[in-house]
Order: C-alpha cells, then structure tokens, then sequence
C-alpha cells in the first residue's frame, strides 16, 4: 500500500505507480486512500474477490482501441464482481527515457499494447528502426526504461517524475483526445441508489446460436425505451461459435423498466450476470419515454389488477 493511509479503504488498480488507471483511481478517491499497484488486471480482481481489497479500478474501455479484453473476460468469466462507479481519463502520450538522445538512438520503446496502437503512425513516422515491446502497462514501459532494460517508453506524462525521466517528445497520440473509461469494481452488494444518470452493465449468454438470438436480447431493451450505450459479443470459451453479449444499458436496476427488462432477459436466456448498476462518469441524465416511465408502469400494473380482480370495471 502506498502513503500514510491508516484505516482508509484499499483500493487496488492496475499499476505500477503512474499509470492512467492510478490518475483515475485519484481522480474517484484523491489522495486518502491506500493504493495498491497490481501487477495486471486479473490480480487486483482477485484481490477483491479473496477479500484482501475493498475495490479495484481497472481499465474497461477506450474510445479508439475499444474494450479491454483482460477487464471483459474477467468479469465475463471470474467469480461474480460488480462494478460500483466509472471515471473517465483523457489519455495523452509522452515518450520517455533516461537521457537526451536523438530519436534515431532509439532502438526499442516499450508500451502497453493499447498505447502502441494509438501511436501506431507517430511511431512509424518518427522511429521507423525501433522495435516497439509490449508490457503490462505504460507505467510499467517506464518503469523498464529506468531500469535501463528499454532505450525509451510510450507512456503518461506523470510517469517522467516519478521514475526520473525526461520526455523525447510530448502529445504523440495519433488522435488527440482519446478518453479511456475506468470502472472501479467490488464484490457483490445492493448498488448505489439511482442518480437519474446511471448504466446498467450485463452479460447475456444466449441459449443457442441460431438467427435472431441477438434480435431477442435487443428486443428486451427496445420495447421498454432502454437506450443501450455499448454493445459487444464475446466468446464464451466453450466452443468456437458459442457467444455471449457484454451490455451496458441506460438506466438503473431499481427502474421498473429496467427491472422488467432483466427479468424478461433471464426468461429468455441461457444466463444473465448483473454487474451493477452506477452513476455515469459524464452524469448525462436519461431522456425517458413518458411510456416507459415509472407512472406508465404503475398505472399499467394497476390496469391489470383491475382486470384480475373484477374484469376492468374499477380500472383507473
């Protein structure tokens, strides 16, 4: 654990010390907090999972390279988390190393992989002769090149300071303004309580692949006026072919539609894991048909018990 933090929530994250993941894991707790920099993803969920953690943040998604497999397949397939709030980090690029050196001394950079494609043409414009490492982080990348095992590092700007070294070239992103999204995950509770403002997240295994699987599930949510803001299938590891759906849905567990919606899906399909419902890091409030509002759903339920109980003549 990092800084003098006596009784204050373990959070873990994916580090080591200046990764993005810790600028979003400061950016949720601040500075009171006892941090500790996880080897990889998988190891600061299972430090969660075994107790020895209250949390973990970890990298879910960025805006040109996509989902994080490693994130994806540990909540697909992991013992039961839940995530519990999101940040979101405008991710920018420096390259790093030791000394002063002209850009054609650079032999080889290390980075994560996520960072190497978003660099892809910076790289290949400006250090065509160098072999670009992956590692477990850009943090990490950095960490390398002051241990001298890299000649320079794609990585945060932060991560200068904090291993002592300088920058060769800063903003080298191939698209300015990349935004990664970061989920802070828990074992499984009763989620936050609805902010107007929240995303549901789920995974969905179908029961068979055949024509219209996917059409059912997005019927699930269509039918209710649930806006779906990513959607994306995933192996399930069973069998080539065999997949399941990762959703995240505009809206919160405690709505009525949200709630008939998930009932509807674990009718339907083969399972469904809930992994929370959280405030969204942009705090856009839901823009909610009147017909699927909780007032439409409550005068609806009362239309059919008017039914049940005397055929429709005391229906409101």
């Amino acid at each position: 654990m990092t800084g003098d933090t006596a009784g204050a929530p373990a959070i873990g994250y994916l580090g080591p010390a200046g990764t993005f993941t810790e600028e979003a894991l400061r950016a949720l707790h601040g500075e009171d907090v006892a941090a500790w920099p996880a080897p990889t993803v998988p190891a600061a969920l299972d430090g969660v999972r075994e107790g020895r953690l209250d949390a973990a943040v970890v990298p879910l998604e960025n805006s040109v390279e996509g989902s994080v497999p490693a994130t994806l397949d540990e909540l697909v397939h992991g013992e039961p988390l839940q995530i519990r709030r999101e940040a979101h980090v405008r991710v920018g690029f420096a390259l790093l190393a030791r000394e002063e050196l002209p850009l054609d001394r650079v032999r080889t950079v290390a980075t994560h992989p996520h960072a190497a494609a978003q660099t892809r043409r910076w790289l290949q414009e400006h250090l065509p002769q160098a072999q670009v490492v992956a590692e477990a982080s850009t943090a990490r990348a950095a960490e390398l090149v002051a241990e001298g095992r890299h000649d320079a590092a794609v990585a945060a700007p932060r991560a200068a300071a904090h291993y002592g070294l300088v920058s060769l070239a800063d903003g080298i992103a191939d698209r300015p303004g990349a935004v990664t999204r970061f989920v802070e995950v828990a074992r499984p509770g009763p989620p936050p309580p609805p902010t107007g403002a929240d995303t549901t997240s789920l995974v969905v295994f179908i029961r068979r692949n055949r024509p219209g699987a996917l059409l059912e599930v997005l019927e699930q949510f269509a039918v209710r006026g649930i806006d779906l803001s990513r959607l994306e299938s995933r192996p399930t590891g069973e069998a080539l072919g065999r997949y399941c759906f990762t959703v995240d849905a505009v809206g919160h567990v405690a709505e009525p539609r949200m709630g008939e919606a998930l009932a509807g899906l674990w009718r339907t399909s083969a399972g469904v894991r809930f992994l929370g419902s959280y405030p969204r890091a942009d705090r856009t409030v839901a823009q909610v048909p009147e017909e699927a509002g909780a007032a439409a759903y409550q005068a609806a339920q009362a239309w059919v018990e008017s039914l049940r109980r005397d055929g429709g003549r005391s229906a409101p």
